[in-house]
């Protein structure tokens, strides 16, 4: 088979990831230049895109140090882009932290409002813009591929603003995606469950006494790894989704269909966690 033939080869095409030096941007980073991209990581941190430098060179991909808050910055990058590469076939909008500001809506500032809005959604804004352009110049196909959280579908509570703008980011895939739609770009989401990397480390979490229990906290009993979002990535990147925009996938083990629901150590299910003077009964 050519790889001209293969849906998953990305020979002689170009993507962009950011904060693409750690955890889920890196993996799907990494897996794009394994499929042959020529792969571009924006990376705020000099160390992590220094590390993730040589897993790009191979097919003409490097590591840049950006901010993608900072309009100056981004404008640097495309600059650079354009003038390497002409063109851009995949763009992957993978910033996001919920800046550790866990507490009621009522005891959050203005500032950390704004500090959640740079990083979870405007981002996405300044860099999907000055990304269209060279998205358009590529052969009909080219992909926009944004990362939500499952947050944005459910509650959370003591996350308010940071599960505001990840719902924000589905409406933003919506609209695009119509707007986009007749130049042959699709736009997508992915929404992961809590996934294991160096911002959040689920299984740390979790007392040693209780993570036999983690099986049944999740319908395909584990919590996410970056690779799990690198496969989507590729799969919304690929022919293989010709036909898929505004879409979103849930990356999340089946939690978002369980509504609550777990089962049981003798395997019943129920929705009612229980609580004993020993601890957690399931």
């Amino acid at each position: 088979m050519n790889d001209s033939d293969n849906p998953l080869s990305f020979s002689g095409r170009t993507a962009l990831v950011t904060g693409g030096g750690a955890g889920i941007g890196r993996a799907i980073a990494e897996r794009f230049a394994a499929l042959g991209a020529r792969v571009v990581v924006a990376e705020i941190d000099p160390a992590r895109a220094a590390a993730v430098g040589p897993a790009l060179t191979a097919a003409g991909g490097w590591a840049s140090v950006t901010d993608v808050r900072d309009p100056g910055s981004v404008e640097r990058l495309f600059r650079e882009l354009e003038s390497r590469c002409g063109t851009l076939e995949v763009l992957v909008n993978n910033v996001g932290d919920f800046l550790n500001v866990v507490k009621p809506f009522e005891r959050t500032t203005e500032a950390e409002w704004d500090a959640l809005y740079a990083v979870n959604l405007r981002h996405m804004f300044l860099v999907t813009r000055a990304a269209i352009p060279l998205l358009k110049r590529a052969a009909r196909g080219a992909s926009i591929i944004n990362l939500s959280t499952i947050e944005a579908f459910r509650g959370i509570p003591m996350t308010a603003i940071y599960a505001a703008f990840k719902a924000g980011v589905t409406g933003f895939t919506k609209s695009l995606a119509l707007e986009l739609g007749p130049h042959g770009i699709r736009v997508n989401a992915i929404a992961p469950e809590t996934t294991e990397t160096a911002q959040v480390q689920p299984s740390r979490f979790i007392a040693p006494e209780y993570r036999e229990h983690t099986r049944r906290w999740i319908p395909l009993g584990r919590f996410g790894e970056p690779s799990d979002a690198a496969g989507c990535a590729v799969f919304l990147a690929s022919s293989l989704s010709g036909w898929v925009t505004g879409t979103t996938i849930h990356l999340d083990g089946g939690a978002l269909a369980a509504g609550g629901w777990y089962r049981t150590p003798d395997e019943r299910w129920t929705n009612v966690p229980v609580v004993t003077d020993s601890g957690l009964k399931f």
